[in-house]
Formats: structure tokens, sequence, C-alpha cells
């Protein structure tokens, strides 16, 4: 196995079935990466990322998070750590982090519910880049302990018709249609 690439990452694409030719050709980018070697590495201009669509079953809502960097509500997430080689670890850690939510936990369980390859604007510490993002569902019982990491990182709690509203990314609007679909 080449440095760098994750038996984890691995078998989490092996076990994912992509819903669309763009999510197809996604997989193959990543699959692609990884055998290049060093899929996580910030270094690289496309580089694999986890992140989270935090949710809250029992009153049928979803979590976004404001991020500066794209100007747009986004899910949480983010780049692995030294040493992080699975993109689920990754989410919850970001999540916990970007939420203050302890109780986070995959939902419905612990599949990878959609991977997206989304551009990165430049900015005073990095050029611009594309993050290859594997992104999971996860819910706590504790919608009114969230916490935002900083003043800029504004959280809320939206119904998924409202979610889809508030955001003008496909991506992020395809990723909340999924996660509504199982909360019917």
């Amino acid at each position: 196995m080449t440095e760098g690439v994750s038996d984890e990452l691995l078998s989490w694409l092996g076990r994912f079935n992509p819903r669309t030719d763009i999510e197809r050709r996604d997989v193959d980018a990543v699959l692609t990466l990884a055998a290049a070697g060093s899929p996580w590495s910030r270094a690289t201009p496309l580089h694999v990322t986890g992140s989270a669509l935090i949710v809250h079953p029992a009153s049928r809502r979803v979590l976004l998070r404001w991020h500066d960097r794209q100007q747009a509500w986004l899910q949480v997430g983010g780049h692995a750590d030294a040493g992080e080689h699975d993109p689920l670890a990754v989410a919850l850690r970001e999540g916990a982090e970007e939420t203050g939510l302890a109780d986070l936990r995959p939902w419905p369980d612990a599949a990878l519910q959609h991977l997206v390859i989304v551009p990165v604007p430049a900015n005073t510490r990095e050029p611009a880049h594309r993050h290859a993002d594997l992104r999971f569902f996860l819910a706590t019982g504790h919608p009114d302990l969230v916490r935002p990491e900083s003043e800029s990182a504004i959280l809320r709690w939206l119904s998924p018709d409202e979610a889809i509203a508030l955001t003008d990314e496909d991506n992020v609007k395809e990723t909340i249609s999924r996660a509504a679909a199982l909360m019917t």
C-alpha cells in the first residue's frame, strides 16, 4: 500500500454506492488520489476531508454552520489531524470541535452518505484547492447544547426545507435531501 493511504479510506470507498455519475467520477478521483499516495495531505491541490451533517431526528432538524472562508452555510467538518486516516473519525472529531456537542453518533448507521469534490478559495495561508469530502450523518440527542467554536462560526438548527433554502451550494442541498429522506 502506498504511504499515507489508509485501509480505512479504501474500505469506505469500497462499501460506498455512488448515486450519480458525478459522484462516481468523484469516487474515481479519490481512488486515483489514494493510488498516488498521501490522499490526506494538505500539500496536494486535492485532498480528502471528513464532514457531517448533524441531525436531530426527534425534531427533524439539521444543523448548518456559517463558513467565513467559503461565505456559505455548510455542514461541519474538515481536515484529518496527523495520524488520522478514518474519515468517520475525522467527521466525529470536527463535529464535536465545531459544535460543542459531546454526544454525536453516526446516524442512522455509520455509512458514508455522500462524496463530493468541492473547490476551496485561496486565503492568506494557502492557495485555492479542492476537498474530496466524505460526508456522514451524525445525530445528537441534545441540540440545545450546541455552542459555536467562535463568534463567526454561527450555527443554526433548521428544518431540511429551511436548510436547503439557506444554502447556495447544490452539493450541500443534496446532502440535506439525503438526510431528510431518512427522517421521514
